[in-house]
């Protein structure tokens, strides 16, 4: 970070600097475009971009060559459709809530059909309007938590009338154990997939999500859906190059002192001192993100040296041990690392007993947001 911003964080009296590496986010996308072609990539950029900020994330990728996003929610596309030219497709995975569908299709947003009753409701919409309308259908592959049993594939692809009035772009389903890449339950999803997709010849199948873009062929289909990967994380165990990391978080220092033995540190004295320590309170804790699991298990860093959270962890604070650290090298407004070089978005996830999903999209709004 040069000095420009350090004193623009020192100035907005934020507690902690959060530096998103646009540049590497592209560069990641950019791998998987070229590992999965001829199929295209997509982008998955809700929940604000993992919490990275979609305002800033989806035109970078747009700008990398992506032409794809996907996002949850249907607000979360008319946020994202006033920044991205017309030839940006946005999917709305969640599908619709009744009610804006119309508003959907005049803001040209396509969304995912999960069930029969979505898409008569899309259909009646067409109808509505006169013209045909985009969709995607998504089917439930074996992890029963959205799209269509597998039976209604056969309805849907025999009875023409049920889908009158909408032009199916693709059909997809989601990989539940794509992390896992030995794990069997992909194989089986992929042959029900294979199954549902010669029902409908001539519609491209959109499958892979990040880790299925790297489990071969058989898991991408015409166009892969890749989230956590893009934004540095591990997605699936066969990788043996990591991802570029995007994401780098550093607290800043509000007090620090030294205590005598038999101290009690943080709420209900979860942590008592057995010898002289020098402690240092940090203005981050849960409500940015710190995960309350890692108290008395987690760290931060200062360059090479590891420094154990220390108590409970509070909603706006984090104690750390820093008596492995010279006498004086942290003081007010001093920062050290919580995710970066020493420390991956993994490792705190691991220590937490959580996802690195979790964690990003966990990401306060008070850190002083730094792109570069």
């Amino acid at each position: 970070m040069n000095m420009a911003s350090v004193t623009n964080w020192e100035k907005s009296g934020a507690p902690g600097v959060l530096t998103i590496d646009l540049s590497a986010l592209r560069r990641n996308w950019r791998r998987i475009a070229t590992l999965v072609a001829p199929a295209r990539a997509s982008a998955v950029v809700k929940a604000n971009a993992y919490g990275l900020g979609a305002d800033r994330v989806a035109p970078a990728l747009y700008e990398e060559g992506c032409r794809d996003f996907f996002v949850a929610q249907y607000g979360e596309a008319v946020a994202l459709r006033a920044l991205l030219a017309d030839d940006a497709s946005l999917y709305v995975l969640n599908g619709l809530q009744p009610g804006v569908e119309s508003d959907c299709a005049l803001r040209n947003v396509i969304p995912v059909l999960n069930s029969l009753e979505q898409v008569g409701r899309w259909r009646s919409t067409a109808r509505l309007l006169g013209r045909r309308l985009p969709a995607l259908l998504q089917f439930d592959t074996g992890m029963s938590r959205l799209g269509m049993a597998p039976e209604e594939a056969e309805a849907l692809s025999t009875d023409a009338a049920l889908l009158e009035g909408i032009d199916i772009r693709y059909i997809m389903s989601h990989l539940a154990c794509a992390d896992e890449a030995e794990d069997p339950h992909n194989a089986a999803q992929a042959k029900v997939m294979q199954s549902i997709a010669e029902s409908f010849p001539g519609i491209p199948v959109c499958f892979g999500n990040s880790g299925g873009s790297f489990l071969g062929e058989a898991y991408r289909g015409a166009m892969v859906r890749p989230g956590i990967a893009l934004y540095g994380a591990r997605p699936t165990d066969i990788l043996t190059r990591p991802m570029e990391p995007v994401v780098g978080i550093e607290a800043a220092v509000v007090q620090t002192r030294t205590v005598p033995a038999g101290t009690g540190v943080g709420y209900s004295a979860t942590y008592v001192t057995e010898r002289a320590q020098r402690l240092a309170t940090l203005a981050i804790g849960y409500a940015d993100g710190v995960p309350r699991s890692l108290s008395n298990r987690g760290a931060f860093f200062f360059g090479n040296v590891r420094l154990p959270i220390v108590g409970r962890v509070s909603m706006d604070s984090t104690i750390i041990d820093i008596s492995d650290l010279p006498d004086g090298t942290l003081s007010l407004g001093g920062r050290v690392e919580w995710i970066g070089p020493h420390q991956s978005i993994e490792q705190v996830a691991e220590d937490a007993g959580t996802i690195s999903w979790e964690i990003l999209t966990g990401i306060g709004t008070r850190y002083a947001r730094h792109y570069r």
